[in-house]
C-alpha cells in the first residue's frame, strides 16, 4: 500500500492525512482571519483538519447572519420611527365633512346644486316666456305686468339676490373641502415618501449586503461539500483497495491449499 503523507493540525496537534484537511494558504481570507484570531502565530503553511475547519466555517456564517440581522433590525427600527413620527391620522375627508354639515349648509348645497342644473334653467326660462306671453297677449284676461315688465325685472333681481348667498356658501364649503383634502393628501404623500425611502434602504441592503453574503455562505457550503466528497472518495478508494487485497489473499490461500 502506498505510504501517505501526514501532517499535524495546528488546533489539536494531532496527526492527519492530507485528505483530512487543508493548508491555510488555500483558505479564504475571512476564514484565515478567524483562525489567526485564536492562533496568532499561524502561518500559511500550517494545516487544519476538516473537523476544526467546519467549526470556523460555521462561525463565519454565523457572523454574516448576525450582521445581516442587526442591519435589518436597524432598518426596521428606522421604519417604525418614521411611522410613529407622523401622528397625523389619514381620514376620509368626504365622510368627515358630510358628518359635520349643518341644516343651513345642506340647504345651501341643495339650492346651489339645483340652481346650476338644466332643470332649473329650462323651468326658469319657460316661466319667463310664459310670463311675457301672458302679459303681452292678455291670455285669460290677465295683464298684471305690462311692458317693459317691471315686476318681472324685480322678481329676477330678488331671485339673483337670494340665490347668490346660497351659491357663495356652497362655494366656501367646497373650498374648505379642497383645503382639507389637500392637507390630507400632503400628509399621505409625506408618509408614503418616508416609507418608500426606508424600503429603498432595505432593498439596497439586500442587493449590496445580503446577496453577497448569501453567495459567500453558498461558497462556504460548497467548499464543505467538496471536502466531504473528497473524504468519501478516499474512503471508497480505501475500501476498494482492502477488498482487492482481501481477494488476492483469498486467491493465494486457495492456490496454496491446492
Amino acid at each position: 500500500m502506498e505510504q501517505k503523507r501526514t501532517v499535524f493540525c495546528l488546533v489539536d496537534h494531532k496527526n492527519y492525512d492530507l485528505i483530512d484537511g487543508v493548508f491555510l494558504e488555500d483558505l479564504d481570507g475571512s476564514i484565515k482571519a478567524l483562525i489567526r484570531r485564536d492562533f496568532p502565530k499561524a502561518a500559511n503553511q500550517d494545516f487544519i483538519c476538516s473537523e476544526h475547519l467546519v467549526h470556523y466555517r460555521l462561525q463565519k456564517m454565523d457572523q454574516m447572519i448576525a450582521k445581516d440581522y442587526r442591519q435589518n433590525r436597524r432598518i426596521n427600527q428606522k421604519l417604525t420611527r418614521v411611522m410613529e413620527k407622523d401622528a397625523y391620522e389619514v381620514v376620509d375627508v368626504q365622510k368627515q365633512l358630510e358628518n359635520s354639515l349643518t341644516f343651513g349648509q345642506r340647504v345651501a348645497d341643495a339650492v346651489a346644486q339645483f340652481g346650476g342644473s338644466w332643470p332649473f334653467i329650462i323651468s326658469f326660462v319657460s316661466l319667463m316666456i310664459l310670463w311675457i306671453l301672458i302679459n303681452t297677449f292678455h291670455w285669460f284676461g290677465i295683464n298684471f305686468d305690462a311692458f317693459p315688465f317691471i315686476l318681472l325685472n324685480l322678481f329676477l333681481s330678488m331671485v339673483a339676490a337670494v340665490q347668490a348667498p346660497f351659491i357663495m356658501m356652497s362655494q366656501n364649503r367646497a373650498a374648505k373641502y379642497d383645503r382639507m383634502e389637500s392637507r390630507n393628501d400632503y400628509h399621505v404623500n409625506l408618509k408614503s415618501e418616508e416609507e418608500i425611502r426606508v424600503l429603498h434602504s432595505k432593498i439596497d441592503h439586500l442587493i449590496q449586503q445580503d446577496q453577497p453574503n448569501i453567495l459567500q455562505i453558498q461558497k462556504i457550503q460548497t467548499e464543505m461539500l467538496g471536502s466531504i466528497e473528497s473524504q468519501v472518495n478516499e474512503l471508497r478508494r480505501l475500501q476498494n483497495y482492502f477488498e482487492e487485497n482481501q481477494a488476492d489473499k483469498q486467491q493465494a490461500s486457495n492456490q496454496k491449499n491446492d
